[in-house]
C-alpha cells in the first residue's frame, strides 16, 4: 500500500459529520503541521499557511473535511431510533446500511431499517421508503436499553464503511471521498510544492459544515482574505447506466474535472482558461462539468468582500452521498499534477490579470 492509499484510507475511514469533524480534523491537522504554520478558525475550519517566495498574492486552497450523516432526534418506548439528515441523501441508498453513533461511551453500530416489504400491501412495495419512515436499530428491545447503551438525543451517526482497493487495482471504494478526497489533493499539492517553492503564499483550508450549507467556507475565507482561490472537490462522475452525457459528461479514469457551472457560481474565466493553459501544457487530459443540482465551498468564497476569483477543480466520483462511492488513481493523480502546476504559475502578475 503507498502513501497515496493509505492517506486516502486513513482519510476516508476518519469519521466526522458536519458539526462533529473532530475525528477527522486531528487527523488532517497531524499532517498539516509538517507543511507550515496551522491555526483553527472559531467553527472549526484547518487553514494552513505555507510561505513561498512573496507574501502575496495569498491563495486559498478549500476542501471540506466533513461528510454526510446524520444525527439522533427520537428514541421510540420500544427502543428505535429515529434519525434526521445531515447533508443530502437519497433515499433508495439508506436502507439496510449500518451506521455508527458516536455516543459520550463509545461507538453504538447499528442498522438503518424500516417496515418489513412483507408486511406491506403490493401497492406500497415497490415504491421508495421515506426517511422519515426509517429508524436505526441497535438490537435494543426498550428506550431504556437504547440510554444505557450512551445513545442521547443530538449524538452524530457516521456511515459504517471500510476502504477497498478494487479489483483494478486503481479504482477505491469508500464512504466520504466527498470530499476527504479534496483533502488529501491539497495536502499533496503542499507537500510538493514545499519541496520545490511558489511564487506566492498558499493556504490549505480543510474547511468544516460544507454539506449542511458551505458554513465552515464563510468563516475560512475571512481568516485568510484570498487574492484568488482554487476548490477542491469530488465531483459526478456520469459514466453509469441511466446516465446521459449531456446530464454529466465525467467519466472515472479520464482525468480531473473542471465546472464551469453550479447552481451558486460561474468561475473567474481567467483563471479557468489558466487551468485549460495548463492542463494541455502539462499534458493532463482535463474534463469539462457542470453541476446543475449542486455547489461547492465555491460559493461561500468566491463572494467574500468584492469578490475574489474563485474555480473548481474536481475528481470524479461514482455514487457519492453514500456508503460507497468510487474514484479512480489517475484522476486523483492527475488533479494533483495540475493543482501543483497551476500555483506554480500564479505569481502577482497573473493574479492581477484575473480580475482586469
Amino acid at each position: 500500500m503507498d502513501q497515496t492509499v493509505q492517506l486516502l484510507k486513513l482519510l476516508t475511514e476518519a469519521h466526522g459529520v458536519p458539526g462533529f469533524e473532530a475525528p477527522v480534523r486531528a487527523l488532517i491537522r497531524e499532517r498539516l503541521l509538517p507543511l507550515g504554520e496551522v491555526s483553527q478558525d472559531h467553527l472549526g475550519s484547518l487553514i494552513c499557511r505555507q510561505e513561498g517566495q512573496a507574501p502575496t498574492p495569498k491563495v486559498m486552497l478549500a476542501a471540506h473535511m466533513d461528510e454526510v450523516g446524520f444525527m439522533v432526534k427520537h428514541i421510540t418506548p420500544e427502543g428505535f431510533i429515529k434519525f434526521l439528515p445531515l447533508g443530502g441523501w437519497f433515499d433508495q441508498v439508506l436502507l439496510g446500511q449500518r451506521v455508527i453513533i458516536k455516543t459520550s461511551q463509545g461507538d453504538v453500530v447499528g442498522v438503518i431499517g424500516a417496515k418489513p416489504p412483507h408486511l406491506l400491501p403490493a401497492e406500497e412495495r415497490n415504491k421508495v421508503v421515506p426517511k422519515k419512515e426509517m429508524y436505526i436499530d441497535i438490537g435494543a428491545t426498550s428506550k431504556a436499553e437504547v440510554e444505557e447503551a450512551g445513545v442521547r438525543l443530538g449524538d452524530p451517526v457516521v456511515p459504517r464503511a471500510d476502504f477497498v482497493v478494487l479489483a483494478s487495482g486503481k479504482a477505491y471504494l469508500a464512504k466520504a471521498f466527498d470530499d476527504r478526497v479534496g483533502v488529501a489533493v491539497i495536502l499533496q499539492a503542499l507537500a510538493t510544492l514545499k519541496a520545490q517553492g511558489h511564487p506566492n503564499t498558499l493556504y490549505g483550508v480543510a474547511t468544516v459544515q460544507e454539506e449542511v450549507g458551505v458554513r465552515g467556507a464563510r468563516t475560512g475565507v475571512w481568516a485568510v482574505e484570498p487574492d484568488v482561490a482554487i476548490v477542491l472537490e469530488s465531483d459526478i462522475a456520469g459514466d453509469v447506466p441511466g446516465v446521459k452525457a449531456e446530464q454529466a459528461a465525467a467519466k472515472m479514469g479520464q482525468g480531473p474535472t473542471l465546472i464551469f457551472y453550479d447552481r451558486s457560481m460561474i468561475p473567474n474565466l481567467a483563471l479557468r482558461d489558466l487551468f485549460m493553459e495548463t492542463a494541455k501544457a502539462i499534458g493532463v487530459n482535463l474534463q469539462i462539468s457542470f453541476l446543475e443540482g449542486g455547489a461547492t465551498d465555491g460559493a461561500a468564497i468566491h463572494l467574500h468582500r468584492i469578490g475574489v476569483p474563485t474555480v473548481v477543480l474536481g475528481v470524479p466520483a461514482r455514487h457519492i452521498h453514500s456508503h460507497s462511492a468510487i474514484i479512480h488513481r489517475d484522476d486523483f493523480d492527475q488533479a494533483v499534477q495540475l493543482l501543483v502546476a497551476v500555483l506554480q504559475r500564479l505569481d502577482a502578475e497573473t493574479v492581477a490579470a484575473l480580475t482586469r
